[in-house]
């Protein structure tokens, strides 16, 4: 049995080597997929101001003296029109609607990163799954663990994201997230297969902690959402106050809904982590009485799941209640996340008391 449970230990590291190379790859492809793209609607932008142009020189020859000069100049004023509904026809094949849709548009480099990512996912499940078989127990026990299992959640939550809406436009955010991820398992929290600390083993481990890094990985895709919306709502801004910044600023942007579409379904994802999040904090309450005898004893861990809840109530409540939208609520949700990594690495690794399992 040792030997069996120490090559699966070393499939494992296998597999979580191959899944972030992977990850790599399907990196690159989303980022080739937004860089491809967004040279196509800037030259099909660059149509359309073309066509408003000849548009405009076709209307100021309806005051010109010469018959002759007229007629030719509204030639061109119909030849610009034609210019700009065909311009026009064709960015709309490359820019999400409301629900993000991208109707039309083939992006061959977006699927491929999709088919990329989902096989990486398959690989890596492999590699979590063999860490748990080498280690005979669930594999977050240690933050290495915790690390290649909440970045398998995220891409396996992500690709499920999908089969409802569009969202490959957050590929490079989550894809990146995830290689990053792994490569602070790696290198930062290296730590060999071995047995629990006598709190830990516990049948809530399995059901506290699945839950809390679920939530926290549909809190990482509304996290990334949160600051797409961010700069989507200033490009907005500015290209109502100048149209010309259409051409000059952010032209990835073109691809990404609208930044009310991003606040919408951020808000939804928000509300089903938050209630996965609520089951977080009151199974840590049960587990704790059954290990310490205690529901709430103010440790550094317990004091931080609690404030994360505040912040996602808050931004809730202020969404829902107060009509509290646009950027505020996008900052809200994003200082939310940001206490999650501190929580999740911050808390665990520097702070003593009764939650230090890190591993390290």
């Amino acid at each position: 049995m040792p030997e069996i449970s120490e090559n699966l230990a070393q499939w494992s590291e296998l597999f979580m080597y191959l899944a972030a190379v992977t990850y790599m790859v399907a990196f690159i492809s989303f980022a080739w997929d937004i860089a491809s793209n967004s040279r196509t609607t800037l030259r099909l932008e660059e149509a359309q101001v073309r066509g408003r142009e000849l548009v405009g020189a076709g209307a100021l020859s309806g005051s010109a003296k010469s018959a002759r000069i007229s007629g030719i100049e509204q030639g061109t004023g119909e030849r610009g029109m034609s210019y700009k509904r065909s311009a026009a026809k064709k960015i709309e094949a490359h820019v999400a609607d409301a629900d993000m849709r991208y109707t039309g548009a083939r992006r061959p480099a977006a699927r491929a990163a999709v088919v990329i990512l989902a096989l990486g996912a398959a690989i890596h499940c492999a590699g979590v799954l063999s860490r748990a078989l080498a280690a005979n127990r669930v594999p977050w026990g240690n933050m290495y663990e915790f690390c290649t299992t909440g970045a398998f959640l995220v891409v396996l939550v992500y690709l499920l994201a999908l089969t409802f809406r569009d969202l490959r436009f957050v590929g490079v955010l989550v894809s990146g997230l995830a290689l990053t991820m792994m490569t602070a398992a790696t290198i930062g929290f290296p730590t060999p297969v071995g047995q629990l600390k006598p709190a830990l083993q516990s049948y809530w481990l399995v059901i506290h902690v699945s839950i809390a890094v679920l939530a926290s990985a549909i809190f990482t895709i509304t996290f990334a959402m949160a600051i797409l919306q961010l700069v989507q709502t200033s490009r907005e801004r500015q290209i109502i106050a100048d149209q010309s910044t259409k051409l000059t600023r952010l032209g990835f942007m073109r691809l990404i809904p609208s930044s009310t579409a991003l606040e919408n379904f951020s808000f939804r994802l928000n509300a089903v982590g938050f209630v996965m999040w609520t089951f977080t904090l009151a199974a840590g309450a049960i587990w704790a009485e059954k290990a310490w005898g205690r529901y709430w004893g103010w440790d550094t861990k317990e004091v931080w799941t609690f404030i994360i809840w505040v912040v996602y109530a808050a931004y809730l409540h202020a969404r829902a209640t107060r009509g509290w939208s646009g950027p505020p609520s996008a900052w809200l949700s994003i200082v939310g996340y940001l206490c999650i990594i501190f929580n999740f690495t911050v808390v665990n690794v520097y702070f003593s008391g009764l939650h230090s399992y890190s591993g390290l």
